[in-house]
C-alpha cells in the first residue's frame, strides 16, 4: 500500500482536477493518486485556508507538507512579495505544486525537498496540514525542527482533526516550549497558533 509520505508513491497515477474556493481568490489545481488528498480539497485545509490569520506581505513563508500546493499557491496569491516555499517528501505532490504554482500564473512558490531548503532560510510564518499519520515522534520531530526555522515573532498555523490527536499535540507543543493556542474548530478539526 502506497502512502502520500513516501518519498516516491507506487501508486498508479490517475490525474484529477479539482477547485479551491476562498473568500480572496479562486483556483484549479490538478491533482494525483498518492498524494494526499486526491481530487479534493480536503475540509482541514479549507478550514486553515478560510481562517488562517493574515500572512506578512513579504519574507519567507512555507507549507510544510505541501501536497499539490492548495496552501502554498493561496499563500502566494495573498503575499505576492513573499517566496513561498512548498516542502514535501513525496516526489509526484512537489511535481504537482510546482505545476499548480505555474498554471496559475504565480511565480513566487519555491517548491522543495526538505533537505534542499537552504539552511539559513527562516520562515515568518509556517502553515500546514501536516502528515500526521507518520506517527507521534516523527510528527514531533518534524514540527519541532521546522518551528525552531521560525523568524523571531514568526508563527505556525497547523490544522489537525480532533480524532488524529489534534488536542495532544496542542498540550506537546505547549509543553515543550512552544505555546499553542487553537483559533479556530469546525467538522473535528481543530486551528492551532504556535509560538515559537
Amino acid at each position: 500500500m502506497s502512502h502520500y509520505f513516501e518519498e516516491s508513491p507506487a501508486t498508479r497515477s490517475a490525474p484529477a482536477e479539482f477547485e479551491v474556493r476562498v473568500p480572496d481568490t479562486t483556483l484549479v489545481l490538478r491533482s494525483d493518486r498518492g498524494v494526499f488528498s486526491h481530487g479534493r480539497l480536503d475540509r482541514g485545509t479549507a478550514l486553515l485556508l478560510r481562517r488562517g490569520p493574515a500572512v506578512p506581505d513579504g519574507g519567507a513563508l512555507l507549507d510544510l507538507g505541501c501536497g499539490a500546493g492548495p496552501i502554498a499557491v493561496v499563500l502566494a496569491r495573498r503575499a505576492p512579495q513573499a517566496t513561498v516555499w512548498a516542502v514535501d517528501v513525496n516526489e509526484r505532490a512537489r511535481q504537482l505544486c510546482a505545476a499548480n504554482a505555474e498554471r496559475n500564473g504565480i511565480g513566487n512558490v519555491e517548491v522543495a525537498a526538505p533537505d534542499d531548503v537552504p539552511t539559513e532560510v527562516r520562515f515568518d510564518a509556517i502553515w500546514s496540514n501536516p502528515p500526521v499519520r507518520i506517527g507521534k515522534p516523527a510528527l514531533h520531530d518534524l514540527l519541532v525542527t521546522w518551528l525552531g526555522r521560525l523568524t523571531v515573532g514568526g508563527a505556525a498555523t497547523l490544522v489537525v482533526h480532533h480524532h488524529l490527536g489534534a488536542d495532544s499535540l496542542q498540550r506537546w507543543l505547549t509543553e515543550h516550549g512552544h505555546p499553542t493556542t487553537r483559533l479556530a474548530s469546525r467538522h473535528g478539526y481543530r486551528l492551532l497558533h504556535v509560538t515559537p
